[in-house]
């Protein structure tokens, strides 16, 4: 598809060129032809002058220098056509090259677009099949008791919930940007952190975490939801990588021009291989796919947040020594 709509531009490309090339070449030669032709002229006039005064001596020199004009513009012709040649094929090759970067970003865009239905049909497929399987099984079965069609419904409902889940994480990825839209305020970090802990103190009392404090109170402009949800999604894979009974240090100091956040963990850490991948979208390595849930939207979430506010974020992390998430505005 890419190949043809490169060559169709290519095409075009190569025409507009062509004809600005061909249009000059024409008005070129005749303002030319029409110079040398009244040169001719001119030179037919003197020559008849010298032939009534003094013919014999004259006679070699008039038919040589018409010739001569005469034969320039026919090379004239034939180096525009040259030219003409030339430019067409410099400017195939570089309407062919102009094509391809012009088409880059829009090939790169469907190409990640169809990534995403790939990943997010694959992801849906396991709970939708869960469910069939599930609901298919219990209308077949004639003696089901109420204690067992409850458990199916619970079991049930935790597939749907997933499946929620997965739809608002979807959603929140096909916002890429709103935010810039959007009036930004004065924004208490400690205040914002305090509102996510809250969020996930049920996971952070069940794993016995400790939470070390060295936040000072800084304010940035952003939307008070957005950098609430960013600190949540943070926290919550801090927590959810990391072994009970162990520490998570926040850390929010104000820089020159800068607010620089860290959340530190020392959890299961992350390998080599996988770091330069984990903001992509359901991207979860094997190691921690076998021991968490989710769908591996998190982290490419928090990237879109934190552009959205125009700062950055990085990862540090070392296996079996944990990770260090660092974020400024």
């Amino acid at each position: 598809m890419f190949e043809n709509a490169r060559l169709k531009l290519t095409a075009w490309y190569l025409l507009i060129i062509m004809l600005v090339s061909v249009l000059f070449s024409v008005a070129f030669y005749n303002l030319a032809t029409r110079e040398i032709q009244r040169i001719i002229k001119i030179q037919e006039l003197r020559t008849q002058n010298r032939e009534e005064l003094r013919p014999t001596p004259d006679f070699i020199f008039r038919p040589r220098t018409i010739a001569d004009l005469q034969e320039s513009e026919q090379r004239l012709k034939i180096i525009l056509l040259l030219i003409n040649g030339g430019i067409f094929v410099l400017a195939g090759g570089t309407a062919y090259f102009l094509a391809g970067r012009t088409l880059k970003p829009i090939r790169e865009m469907v190409d990640e677009q169809n990534r995403f239905i790939t990943d997010a049909s694959h992801e849906m497929r396991t709970p939708l099949t869960s469910l069939r399987s599930e609901i298919e099984v219990t209308l077949r079965d004639k003696k089901i008791t109420i204690d067992q069609a409850r458990k199916i419904l619970e079991s049930n409902l935790e597939e749907v919930v997933s499946l929620q889940t997965l739809a608002n994480s979807l959603l929140e990825l096909s916002q890429k940007g709103k935010s810039q839209n959007v009036d930004m305020s004065d924004v208490s970090i400690k205040n914002s952190f305090d509102q996510a802990l809250r969020k996930l103190n049920g996971s952070i009392v069940q794993k016995k975490i400790n939470i070390e404090h060295k936040v000072e109170d800084v304010h940035v402009q952003a939307i008070q939801e957005r950098l609430v949800e960013l600190l949540v999604i943070l926290l919550d894979n801090a927590v959810k990588y990391s072994p009970p009974k162990s520490k998570i240090l926040i850390t929010v100091r104000k820089l020159k021009n800068k607010v620089r956040m860290e959340i530190k963990d020392t959890g299961m850490g992350i390998t080599k291989e996988d770091l330069p991948h984990i903001f992509d979208r359901f991207f979860r390595s094997d190691k921690s796919r076998s021991k968490t849930s989710g769908y591996g939207l998190g982290l490419a979430i928090a990237r879109e947040i934190v552009s959205s506010h125009n700062g950055t974020i990085d990862i540090i992390s070392t296996p079996n020594r944990g990770t260090t998430v660092i974020v400024e505005f």
